[in-house]
């Protein structure tokens, strides 16, 4: 059984939020410095895309993390592979993450973020993605709400491949 790609999100449709986002955050942050915390690798054209539309001044930094499980359960053991670099303490942080599905690698890096000391934690991310969520993490800013299916692209990927697509593709079996 073969399975194809149907378009979800327009390169144009991920523009106009990406930069309505932006907007959201320069409204929000103007007279913050905060720390971008991006999670690799999903994130990575979202977090670059939308710096692009702020006007204020930010580091980036970025996590990577790698949740483990087995077959028959959702993986909800999380572990850092890659943990930020700079100093959190005081400092608003920014999580930017590509989808939220589960909930539990999220929940997991806004408790280790909050054991830095920053400020505040707050979460931005592409999708939210409800269909399988087991555990509820305030999401602050949102790009797109999407109920289900098996997205790819513009950061997704399906086993490190899609990453490069332009668009959001769900992907469907014949």
């Amino acid at each position: 059984m073969a399975t194809q790609k149907r378009c979800l999100i327009s390169r144009e449709d991920i523009s106009r939020r990406v930069k309505e986002l932006a907007g959201d955050l320069n409204r929000d942050y103007q007279d913050c410095d905060p720390v971008l915390v991006g999670v690799l690798k999903g994130a990575f054209i979202f977090l670059a895309d939308l710096v692009r539309e702020l006007r204020f001044p930010v580091e980036i930094d970025f996590v990577r993390l790698a949740s483990y499980g087995d077959s028959t359960s959702p993986a909800s053991e999380v572990q850092i592979t890659k943990d930020v670099e700079l100093n959190l303490e005081g400092r608003d942080v920014l999580i930017v993450e590509d989808i939220v599905d589960l909930g539990h690698t999220l929940h997991f890096l806004k408790q280790h973020l909050t054991m830095h000391h920053p400020r505040s934690v707050k979460i931005c991310t592409l999708v939210d993605k409800r269909e399988r969520r087991q555990v509820e993490v305030p999401l602050d800013y949102v790009g797109f709400v999407v109920e289900k299916g098996f997205l790819v692209g513009y950061g997704l990927d399906c086993g490190e491949k899609m990453r490069t697509l332009p668009e959001i593709y769900t992907l469907e079996k014949d």
